[in-house]
């Protein structure tokens, strides 16, 4: 693959992006592209492994070392069509995704893994601009209808897959826009929402109809879909929000992180304040924010409150620091554990771990400040360090401790579908299949809070299988 020789005559470079200072003042991405000498370069270092572990690595089983030999070959339409082979959406992916993939690259032994991530992008953004991306029509319809619930990655893949398999496809979603948390929970930054504009225009053509602020289980009835479809997939994702159980968590200056981004995605999108923020106006402009929680979500949390003029950024994970590099010899090729500096961590914020959470300070029933203390973690449990409780001051707390699996209220108390033991439905991953004859489900509603390539790994599979049960075979890809 690539060039023999090429992982010894290029070093490792990859996308270069704005300075800090520049594009805090903005919403719009970044990242800035490579031109495509070294692109190809890049691709070049691609090494003839006995085993690609990539493969392993990558959720959608993208066949990595195959398109960038066609990259590196200049070969860019065959290189668009065998990315396309595994992943419905690489311009997602190719933005968003943690590269599990690099992290299982053989050159990653010596820190140097091939830039698949850009190179994926690279491919897939050259498809849009030369017109190779367009509509796949099936060339016959099937008679057959099914009813996808939810319009993230994983409903999105599902739905695709199953109209160019020639199925009548509706796709329900709940928010205004489709989507999912692609939209309302990826700020912009990291992913600008004209590019699921432009695959909701392909799908669309492709047979695929959309139903927004419709609510399976409120607006929607879910024994109407039972009716009228024959098959539902359920692809709500995993929304329940992990919540903040000390004093003062209650007081309106500690909000749930996915609210805080959903409003400024909505502002970028032109909506009104009213539309925007239903609850009321919720900003970090000149103020000590606090964000708890040392995930994306959280990071995504301190970008935004950078570009909103934030006094003060600090985020706390009550996990504690992780070593700067990995131990190869241990972990490779698995995702290891190590320290992660986001682009939203480069543009300011004062980060803190083994860091719990005691009580929110309140002066008139306005968040002044977070009482925390130390801790310490001995075979696997956490113990408070004597004496190190501190005080910082905030005015807004953003929580961004994850999700507990999906919502029940609506939807899945009216579905009836079995839960699994975290809260999640009860579905293999060979069948996808529910409690509930001729209900699906795939993506975080079934698996928990997760990747995006890995939501659209499972829509693409329950695609397959309910594709199979509706007509007994499938062609569908896994």
């Amino acid at each position: 693959m690539g060039k023999e020789t090429g992982f010894l005559e290029f070093d490792r470079e990859d996308r270069t992006a704005a300075d800090p200072a520049e594009r805090v003042a903005h919403y719009n991405e970044f990242v800035h592209a490579l031109p495509e000498g070294k692109l190809r370069n890049q691709a070049a270092r691609c090494m003839d492994c006995g085993i690609p572990y990539c493969h392993t690595g990558c959720p959608v089983n993208n066949l990595i070392p195959d398109w960038n030999h066609l990259v590196y070959e200049a070969d860019w339409k065959r290189a668009l069509d065998m990315l396309h082979s595994t992943n419905n959406f690489p311009e997602f992916t190719g933005r968003v995704c943690p590269a599990p993939c690099e992290a299982a690259c053989t050159l990653n032994i010596v820190d140097q893994p091939v830039t698949i991530k850009s190179i994926e992008c690279a491919i897939v953004d050259r498809g849009w601009n030369e017109g190779w991306i367009k509509p796949q029509v099936p060339a016959k319809r099937t008679g057959k209808s099914v009813a996808v619930i939810g319009s993230g990655p994983a409903g999105l893949a599902c739905a695709q897959q199953l109209a160019r398999a020639g199925h009548a496809v509706t796709v329900f979603e709940k928010a205004d826009r489709i989507g999912g948390l692609l939209r309302y929970g990826i700020p912009d930054f990291k992913m600008e929402k004209h590019l699921i504009n432009r695959r909701a225009v392909q799908m669309e053509a492709e047979g695929v109809q959309f139903r927004t602020s419709s609510e399976v289980g409120v607006e929607v009835s879910f024994s109407a879909l039972r009716e009228n479809f024959d098959t539902v997939v359920l692809a709500g994702g995993a929304e329940e929000a992990r919540k903040l159980d000390i004093p003062g968590a209650e007081l309106p200056g500690v909000r749930l992180a996915m609210e805080f981004l959903t409003q400024q995605n909505k502002r970028n999108a032109g909506d009104d304040e009213v539309r925007a923020a239903p609850r009321g106006t919720l900003t970090a402009t000149g103020k000590h924010v606090i964000v708890i929680g040392g995930g994306d979500t959280g990071s995504d949390c301190v970008g935004t409150s950078n570009r909103q003029g934030a006094k003060s950024v600090t985020q706390l994970e009550i996990m504690p620091r992780p070593p700067e590099k990995e131990d190869k010899a241990l972990t490779w090729p698995d995702w290891p554990l190590k320290l992660r500096t986001s682009s939203s961590h480069e543009e300011g914020v004062e980060r803190d771990w083994s860091v719990l959470a005691r009580r929110v300070v309140a002066e008139g029933g306005d968040v002044v400040g977070l009482e925390c203390v130390r801790v310490e973690w001995r075979d696997g449990k956490m113990e408070e360090v004597e004496g190190s409780t501190f005080t910082l001051p905030a005015d807004l707390i953003l929580l961004a401790m994850g999700f507990t699996g999906p919502k029940r209220r609506g939807l899945l108390d009216r579905a009836g579908v079995e839960l699994d033991a975290r809260g999640n439905v009860r579905a293999d991953t060979q069948t996808y299949a529910t409690s509930e004859p001729n209900v699906f489900s795939c993506g975080d509603m079934r698996r928990g809070q997760s990747l995006v390539v890995w939501a659209i790994r499972e829509g693409r599979q329950c695609a397959r299988a309910v594709d199979e049960a509706l007509m007994g075979s499938s062609v569908l890809p896994r």
